[in-house]
C-alpha cells in the first residue's frame, strides 16, 4: 500500500470540515480533484472512507478508525519538517574551521570579530586536524576554512589569502653544536649549508609538498635530506628534537610550541619565508566561507 502524506492531509481536511466544498477552498483545490483523490485513496484502502448523499458527509467506520493515525502521521511529519529547517539553519550559521596547531598571532580573535560583524548569528567550531593532512580538513570536506601552511596539494582546488609571513627556524637540542654557533653569531643565526648534513624530522609522507617545504627542498640545490624521524604533531616534534632524534625547521610564530624544556631554535640564513594562510574550496561560494575569507585578507594586509 503506497499512500502519500497528500493523501492523508486531504482526508483529514474532509474529515474535519465533513464537506468536500469547503475541504476544497481549504486545500486551496478544486473539489472534482478533492473528490477523486479521496476515491484513490480509498481504493488503495480497499474501504470506504465517507459516506456522501446530496446534503451530507460523514465518516464511516473505516474512516473514523483512520482519523487519529492520519493526524498522528501529518503531525510527526510537521514535527520532522520543523526540525530538518532547524537543522539546515544551524547548519547554516556553523563555519567549521580546521587547523593542524593553534594558529595564535591573535588571528581567531581577530577573524572571528570581523565575521561576527557581517554575520552576527554565525558559529565559528574549530577542529583540530591530524598533520598528515595538509589541507587541514578541506579535502575531505570536514572543514569548511582552515589555516593552512602553503603550498598546499592540489592547489588549484583552493583560494586562500596568505594572513602570516614569517622566517623559518631550526629548533635544536641546546647541547647542539650549532646551537652553540647561533649564540655566538652576531645575528643569532645559521647558515643553511650548515644544516644539510643534519637528521631532520619530516611530517608525515601525505603532506606532499608541505613536507618538502619544512624540509627545505626548495632550497638544497638538489641534495636529499636525511629523515631522522616522523612526527605528527608539536608535542612528538619536541621531544624527537629534545631526544636528538633530528633537528627541524618550523615558523617564528610557531617556535612557543616546541621551544621548552633543553629545546632551543635559531633563524635560517638563506631560506624564504614560510606563509601561513586561511583557504577554502574554489567550489564553496556560501556567504560564511565567503566573509571569512575576507576577513583573512583583511587581516593579511594589516602590518603586525
Amino acid at each position: 500500500m503506497n499512500v502519500h502524506g497528500r493523501d492523508l492531509h486531504y482526508f483529514a481536511s474532509v474529515a474535519e470540515e465533513l464537506s468536500f466544498t469547503r475541504a476544497a477552498e481549504r486545500l486551496f483545490v478544486s473539489q472534482p480533484a478533492l473528490s477523486k483523490q479521496i476515491r484513490v485513496l480509498e481504493k488503495r484502502l480497499g474501504a470506504d472512507l465517507f459516506v456522501r448523499d446530496r446534503r451530507t458527509v460523514r465518516l464511516t467506520a473505516v474512516g473514523e478508525a483512520l482519523l487519529p493515525h492520519a493526524r498522528a502521521v501529518l503531525a510527526a511529519w510537521r514535527a520532522a519538517e520543523a526540525a530538518v529547517e532547524e537543522a539546515k539553519t544551524a547548519e547554516r550559521r556553523t563555519l567549521v574551521i580546521g587547523m593542524s596547531t593553534s594558529p595564535g598571532r591573535g588571528l581567531l580573535p581577530a577573524l572571528r570579530t570581523r565575521l561576527v560583524s557581517r554575520h552576527a548569528d554565525a558559529r565559528p567550531v574549530l577542529r583540530q586536524v591530524n598533520w598528515a593532512d595538509p589541507s587541514a580538513g578541506l579535502a575531505d570536506g570536514s572543514s569548511d576554512v582552515a589555516f593552512v601552511w602553503l603550498p598546499l596539494p592540489d592547489d588549484e582546488r583552493y583560494r586562500y589569502a596568505v594572513v602570516a609571513r614569517e622566517p623559518r627556524l631550526v629548533a635544536l637540542p641546546d647541547g647542539h653544536p650549532l646551537a652553540a654557533r647561533a649564540a655566538s653569531d652576531p645575528e643569532g643565526a645559521v647558515d643553511l649549508v650548515d644544516l644539510l648534513e643534519e637528521p631532520f624530522l619530516a611530517l608525515p609522507p601525505a603532506a606532499g609538498p608541505l613536507r618538502d617545504h619544512w624540509l627545505a627542498l626548495d632550497a638544497r640545490d638538489g641534495r636529499p635530506p636525511r629523515i631522522g624521524g616522523v612526527v605528527a604533531s608539536a608535542e612528538e616534534t619536541h621531544e624527537a628534537v629534545a631526544g636528538g632524534q633530528g633537528v627541524v625547521l618550523l615558523a617564528a610564530g610557531n617556535a612557543a610550541l616546541v621551544v621548552r624544556d633543553g629545546v632551543v631554535a635559531a633563524p635560517v640564513r638563506g631560506l624564504p619565508a614560510s606563509r601561513l594562510a586561511v583557504a577554502a574550496r574554489r567550489d564553496d561560494g556560501r556567504p560564511l566561507v565567503r566573509a571569512y575569507l575576507a576577513a583573512a585578507r583583511e587581516v593579511g594586509a594589516t602590518p603586525w
